[in-house]
């Protein structure tokens, strides 16, 4: 977040906001995503306990917080991808968006584990913070309309059953990457790197009848 504007209390105060959701992600790859700790979060950043309230009144806030700021960050990484494509297709578009989300995911994958498991006993996204993920799923199903429209899919690709099949199967490579190979690139994973395939499978499911 740019604190390009305010004012020297105001700055700072975000600036110790980003602080702590930094180090708060350091710990969470360490540690594991539950097992995040307040007293650790106020330890590696030399404050007390209480003066972590100040900012974050508990875990879950600093949870919720995480789960915004990731959710921005990935609708802002496919969405650059898409507007940099130097064609019009929409099935190559698809790929190219599909692939900066992924290979977000793989490089992001503490991020993952908040935003797309259920790893948190108890926490649940606050409108506020699931609103970039609501956007991101709006887009989506713009997307595919966008491919309705241009005759290269049926309609009902765009309805709740298409958006559900697609986010399984993407959600599915990427958690089979992450468990088996968490270390491999994009280009490397044995799971991830059939992407292609796999969007290929889900267009052949609603390809428009012929004849």
């Amino acid at each position: 977040m740019s604190t390009t504007g305010l004012d020297r209390r105001t700055r700072r105060r975000q600036e110790t906001i980003e602080e702590i959701l930094e180090v708060a992600i350091a710990l969470m790859e360490t540690e594991g995503v539950a097992a995040l700790s307040l007293s650790a979060v106020a330890r590696r950043l030399g404050m007390q306990p209480p003066s972590l309230y100040q900012y974050f009144p508990s875990k879950m806030a600093i949870y919720d917080a995480l789960f915004q700021r990731g959710n921005e960050q990935l609708r802002d990484a496919y969405r650059s991808a898409y507007e940099a494509a130097d064609t019009d297709d929409p099935l190559e578009l698809g790929l190219i968006a599909a692939t900066a989300f992924c290979r977000w995911c793989l490089e992001h994958q503490v991020y993952s584990q908040l935003l797309f498991w259920r790893t948190i006993p108890g926490f649940e996204p606050s409108p506020e913070a699931f609103a970039p993920a609501a956007e991101s799923m709006q887009e989506l199903r713009d997307h595919l309309q966008l491919m309705v429209d241009a005759g290269h899919l049926r309609p009902e690709v765009a309805g709740e059953e298409g958006v559900a099949l697609y986010t399984s199967l993407i959600a599915g490579l990427l958690s089979q990457q992450i468990a088996n190979e968490p270390d491999a690139s994009f280009e490397e994973g044995r799971f991830i790197r059939l992407l292609p395939v796999v969007l290929e499978m889900f267009y052949q499911r609603y390809a428009p009848t012929r004849g």
